[in-house]
């Protein structure tokens, strides 16, 4: 547990966060499919980039960190076959992204992870793989990891992806797609959430080489004998890590800059400054950084489906604003590390908030907070978002703040600055 103390400590305060966790991700897996040599500066080590680094390394990938860089020797798409299975915790980005590279894998692997993993779904996944020909299947009858997929039969080709639940399912299927010997073509059926993290996905598919279309964000096509280029790269820092200080600067009325975090990022969850604008914050864009200044704060109804990771950080600084803040079109949280509009609403509601949690909305009434045990549902966004609250209120106690170190692993050291 970890009791936050209320307060910061000067007017104006500036933070260097670590990479991003999106870019880690999608940075490690296109240098591990390139033919050659990579160098990656800037990324994240945290307990989910590091699964996927391992992962990879099962793959037949080498990868090795001086501490400044990450060093990948690629595989050219053809990975190994693993003996074992490859646990990747609760790691979502890891399971939905290496679920589709498996399948250039010459035979079996089984992916696998934590009883929460295990109710995460999947299957829409599997079913476009299948399409594209390969034998990919839920181990348990439940349309959820365990996932088993067998490598070496990835044509490619036409298929169709419902991507309600997730955008990471059509990452996963770009990704792999310049390996297919028809190259692929996805249509994507229903609404595509959280589109900004598949335009990063595009980001570095195009900085490693690979060219992808698309009409509208509905189709894409990877053409295919296309390959993966290595090179030297740099992972830029972390958009949704960036959110919890400017919330901090929101509530407190202090003024907070994050480095090198800027408006021209592909990061959606850089938009949060946009929406405490709104809400009565003053925002200062530079070259080298963004920065809030807190002000008089008023309740907003905003779409928060381009960048969903930061709902619970919006979610704590509503319970400071006058009025009745609407947070919609966000029901795939629901299938995140917890349930983050249920849990969300029931930490507030400990706290003395009224806030409902509805199909695919929250709403949270500003008024007084109280200090309140916070239940972290193993969830590192719950514990980074909810220690903002302590700020502003005593007795605020964090439960398992180490949960951080999925996305975050300085996160105390960088919050202990502010005070």
């Amino acid at each position: 547990m970890r009791e936050i103390t209320p307060g910061m400590g000067r007017d104006n305060m500036a933070v260097t966060l670590p990479g991003s966790k999106s870019y880690s991700h999608r940075l490690l897996i296109a240098a591990a499919l390139a033919e050659g040599e990579s160098r990656i500066t800037g990324l994240l080590r945290s307990e989910d980039t590091l699964l996927t680094r391992d992962a990879l390394r099962a793959f037949g990938a080498v990868i090795e960190d001086d501490g400044e860089a990450m060093v990948v020797t690629g595989t050219g798409g053809r990975l190994q076959a693993c003996a074992e299975p490859i646990y990747l915790a609760n790691s979502g980005t890891s399971m939905r992204l290496l679920t589709g590279i498996a399948a250039l894998g010459q035979g079996e692997t089984v992916l696998t992870g934590t009883k929460r993993m295990g109710e995460r779904p999947i299957e829409d996944l599997l079913v476009a793989m299948r399409q594209a020909g390969t034998p990919a299947q839920c181990v348990n009858p439940t349309q959820c990891p365990p996932v088993k997929v067998t490598g070496g039969h990835f044509e490619g080709g036409k298929v169709t992806l419902d991507c309600r639940i997730s955008s990471q399912f059509l990452s996963s299927l770009l990704l792999a797609g310049p390996y297919a010997p028809k190259g692929i073509e996805v249509t994507v059926a229903g609404e595509l959430v959280s589109r900004p993290y598949v335009e990063i996905t595009l980001d570095i598919m195009a900085r490693f080489g690979i060219e992808v279309t698309h009409d509208d964000f509905q189709v894409f096509r990877v053409a295919p004998n296309q390959s993966y280029k290595p090179g030297t790269y740099h992972c830029e820092p972390d958009g949704s890590n960036a959110s919890y200080f400017w919330a901090a600067a929101a509530v407190t009325g202090k003024s907070v800059k994050v480095m090198n975090v800027t408006k021209k990022s592909r990061q959606g969850d850089v938009g949060l400054v946009d929406v405490l604008e709104k809400m009565g914050c003053t925002v200062t864009h530079e070259d080298d950084g963004t920065t809030v200044t807190g002000g008089e704060l008023s309740a907003v109804t905003v779409d928060m489906a381009l960048m969903p990771d930061v709902v619970p950080t919006l979610a704590v600084v509503a319970a400071h604003a006058k009025g009745t803040t609407v947070i919609e079109n966000v029901a795939h949280l629901r299938e995140k590390e917890c349930d983050r509009l249920g849990c969300v609403a029931v930490e507030l509601q400990k706290m003395g908030i009224d806030a409902v949690a509805k199909e695919s909305s929250l709403e949270i009434t500003g008024g007084t907070l109280t200090g309140s045990e916070v239940e972290t549902y193993d969830d590192h966004r719950m514990a980074m978002s909810f220690s903002v609250a302590g700020l502003t209120t005593p007795g605020v106690r964090i439960l398992d703040p180490g949960c951080v170190k999925k996305s975050f692993p300085t996160y105390w050291d960088v919050f202990d600055s502010l005070q």
